[in-house]
């Protein structure tokens, strides 16, 4: 089971609040309410008149806890254009509230390139809101990659298990494609970089130096020898067999047909149940076996292949965290969420558990450099 990390260096985070006529800035302001995590040295970017119109509405509409006052947090107020500004509202992105995120992420950038923030931990945006305002990414990944520099990166999905404990860590092979594609897509080369990317984060972010990882089939059943499918016989498992000579150190599973491949990390992640305090000592052994044959990191190969079981798992609490740039990037696992954007009923356990994270990460890798 894993522990809780204590890290030992404070880094400095940079939270750009996303499209703020969605729950972004909610989250972030409910996220900040908590003691342990304002204790971290954290700076929005973002605009301060619009964060305060949240804030007000939010005290209006009443929330659970107090929030704190945009006047008492570290705020670097991007300025928007009035006539821009006004179009922004609470409830419905579009073209304005995309050009304002967009600017809000790209202050973000530079200013943690040009070293004043170890992380970036992003509030959620409206790709399509994006989109109208001109600005034709896929989403905040490539863009931070984009401007980044690099050309190598990945989507990993991480989450703690509020029962047991352990860490479900997700890789996707390819991302925001049609289904169609994907075999076409997938090949030896990107599944080698791909690969190369997660154990190069497992070992720099989380310390697994000998990690185990899980690495599913394409097809039903991985091909059934062939008969549902060749990618498997034809390069999935000579690719995965150079690979276990190329690492011996690693524990490389697989293919593993796709509707196994989530049974243990299921099993892992919810434990025994919510014991019966006769039987908490029963639990507690009863989790530890549980999540001691399970992988340290799985690599999905298509977008929902990965993260229907993410979601299913770990819905309200899931980080997605960008592997292979120069800094530390995570984000709440959610969307806008335009429907109920301003009603105070926004939940912050995902954003949490990004900044979280990203102090964690930060953390791994100073103690690296020292």
């Amino acid at each position: 089971m894993d522990k809780p990390y204590k890290p030992l260096f404070h880094p400095r985070l940079a939270i750009p609040l996303g499209d703020l006529a969605g729950i972004g800035s909610e989250v972030v302001l409910k996220a900040l309410a908590n003691p342990q995590i304002r204790q971290n040295d954290i700076t929005l970017i973002g605009s301060r008149a619009l964060l305060e119109k949240t804030y007000s509405r939010l005290l209006a509409v009443g929330t659970e806890n107090p929030l704190p006052h945009p006047d008492d947090l570290s705020l670097l107020d991007v300025e928007l254009d009035p006539e821009l500004e006004q179009q922004i509202l609470l409830g419905g992105g579009n073209a304005a509230s995309g050009a304002a995120s967009f600017q809000f992420l790209e202050q973000a950038i530079a200013q943690t390139l040009a070293g004043n923030f170890h992380a970036i931990v992003t509030a959620p945006i409206a790709k399509s809101a994006w989109k109208a305002a001109g600005h034709d990414y896929p989403g905040q990944t490539e863009l931070l990659a984009e401007r980044a520099g690099v050309k190598r990166f990945g989507m990993l999905f991480v989450a703690r298990s509020p029962h047991t404990g352990w860490t479900l860590r997700t890789l996707l092979a390819t991302t925001h494609i049609p289904l169609k594609q994907v075999s076409e897509i997938l090949s030896v080369d990107l599944m080698t970089q791909k690969l190369e990317l997660l154990l190069n984060c497992l070992q720099q972010d989380f310390g697994l130096e000998a990690p185990r990882i899980a690495i599913a089939g394409l097809n039903p059943h991985s091909g059934e020898q062939g008969q549902l499918g060749r990618e498997e016989q034809d390069w999935l498992i000579p690719w995965l067999n150079e690979m276990r000579d190329r690492f011996p150190s690693i524990d490389l599973e697989g293919p593993i047909p796709p509707d196994t491949l989530w049974v243990k990390p299921g099993q892992a992640w919810f434990g025994p149940g919510t014991p019966t305090r006769e039987k908490a000592e029963e639990g507690r052994q009863h989790t530890t076996h549980t999540t001691q044959n399970v992988a340290d990191a799985y690599l999905a190969l298509y977008h929902d292949q990965g993260l229907i079981p993410v979601k299913l798992m770990a819905f309200d609490r899931a980080v997605n965290t960008t592997i292979g740039l120069p800094f530390v990037r995570t984000s709440p696992d959610h969307g806008t969420a335009f429907d109920i954007a301003g009603q105070g009923i926004a939940d912050a356990t995902s954003m949490k558990a990004a900044i979280e994270l990203a102090v964690e990460l930060s953390d791994r890798r100073h103690q690296l450099l020292t």
